[in-house]
């Protein structure tokens, strides 16, 4: 007898979109007792050096190490290296170490934020500002009038340093960029949202009183010169050797009724790097060496010695080679690698820019990106069937729910990631990671359950 419609397809058709409601009670538990820590992270990670050293500091109650590369390990042995404060990596020998390739998931800890030009105070009209160079891709107007927090180190000319971090705390000052009342931006109102605001219009506001009441000019800028001396000891020329960044101000929060999604700043990537993390940290004695590498740079081309174009994993990956007797170049070429990074969740408010069939959607599941770059792929590595069909295999005996994403419709959305980087070291690499609404706002969402979906496939690709 032939099968009926419904067994064909439960048979043969893709199972239909279901969101949390194919979650067990036990699961959604287990999320969000995990995502009670991840908002702790990413709290605690605004930037790459603050997830860095957020990391390290997990890591070494973990029981790992920093890694000699003249020194001898075994199976189960756990040890980091740091790039300049911006980059790290874990790592955990396996039993057949390198012989057989590394397993790696590599996310990304920078995010869009605000960073400070080299000369950047300024008085205009009794007002003290700040000039700006966003970083990343952002939607200007979104950060304006949003409370602002800064964070960053400051080397002084005797190359001592100093880490600031104001704004988080309520009782701290905070920061923010202005905007027009809408009775007096009838022209802004006629404008184009991506002229709107230009860069140079997103100056940060940083006080108001001035120092004295003497002829002398721009006070107000000599008064929060005063204060940042007074409080950190530098002077406005160390301007010039400072890296400092204004972020939201605000803490992570549970968004919903249900309290089944965190909203917060930094979720690109970081909620691709949490689980990485913590996937490798559960990780004691994996068949071949595995690495989580969190990198830097991401969001502008990962250009630079702490980025991903940067020679620091691999060379990172031939010390461990090395140690066993392998050569590099053909450990690269037997790894198998998860590029952690999110794709754009289906918004039901603008529908007309996804393409329903091949987008993701929140509490689905991780999101595998088989390629991504923009219309023709470009500027994208493409991960072949076989590598896809032994990433789906992981994913069943994993039991981790995943679903298939692309970043928009053909010749409307489009973007990058590491992978084409790792692709080039000769090693096989697929996007997998975690739907995020808002993408690149100064608030992100996510779905709790999403996040340990992700723990759960970066711990089963280890393992």
């Amino acid at each position: 007898m032939s099968e009926n419609a419904k067994e064909l397809r439960e048979k043969l058709m893709m199972k239909e979109r279901r969101g949390a409601a194919t979650y067990s009670a036990e699961v959604l538990a287990q999320a969000d007792a995990y995502c009670e820590d991840y908002k702790k992270f990413l709290d605690n990670s605004r930037t790459e050096r603050e997830a860095v050293s957020y990391v390290k500091v997990l890591a070494e109650k973990e029981g790992f190490v920093e890694f000699d590369p003249d020194g001898s390990y075994q199976p189960g042995d756990r040890v980091y290296v740091i790039n300049r404060e911006k980059a790290i990596g874990l790592a955990v020998i396996g039993k057949n170490g390198t012989s057989n390739g590394v397993r790696l998931a590599i996310a990304h800890i920078d995010s869009p934020r605000i960073d400070l030009k080299p000369n950047p105070l300024y008085q205009d009209n009794g007002l003290a500002l700040f000039k700006t160079h966003y970083y990343g891709g952002i939607k200007k107007y979104q950060w304006t009038t949003v409370p602002l927090a800064l964070h960053g180190r400051v080397v002084k000319l005797d190359g001592s340093t100093v880490d600031i971090r104001i704004g988080d705390d309520p009782k701290d000052e905070c920061f923010l960029i202005t905007d027009l009342l809408p009775h007096l931006d009838r022209e802004g109102a006629m404008k184009t949202v991506s002229k709107l605001f230009t860069g140079e219009d997103l100056n940060i506001l940083v006080g108001s009183r001035p120092y004295d009441d003497s002829e002398e000019k721009d006070l107000v800028a000599l008064n929060v010169m005063k204060i940042l001396n007074d409080r950190f000891g530098i002077e406005e020329n160390d301007f010039l050797s400072a890296e400092l960044n204004f972020c939201p101000a605000y803490p992570t929060r549970d968004v919903g009724f249900d309290r089944s999604m965190i909203g917060g700043y930094g979720h690109d990537d970081k909620c691709c790097a949490y689980p990485s993390v913590t996937a490798i940290f559960d990780t004691k004695l994996p068949e071949c060496t595995c690495i989580t590498y969190l990198t830097d740079k991401e969001e502008t081309g990962s250009d630079g010695n702490t980025g991903m174009q940067s020679d620091f994993l691999r060379y990172f990956i031939y010390d461990l080679a090395k140690l066993d007797g392998n050569e590099g170049y053909r450990v690269l070429s037997k790894s198998k690698c998860l590029s952690a990074d999110v794709n754009a969740a289906f918004d039901p408010t603008f529908p007309s820019v996804y393409e329903a069939k091949n987008c993701s959607f929140i509490n689905e599941g991780v999101v595998i990106s088989k390629y991504t770059g923009h219309g023709g792929k470009y500027d994208t590595s493409d991960a072949s069937a076989e590598f896809m069909g032994e990433i789906r295999a992981m994913l069943a005996k994993n039991d981790v729910k995943w679903q298939v994403g692309e970043l928009g419709k053909v010749d409307i959305g489009g973007g990058g990631t590491i992978a084409k980087y790792v692709a080039n070291m000769n090693v096989d690499v697929v996007d997998l990671g975690v739907a995020v609404l808002c993408m690149h706002a100064p608030f992100e969402v996510i779905s709790k359950a999403d996040i340990y979906m992700a723990h759960k496939a970066f711990y089963g690709l280890f393992n």
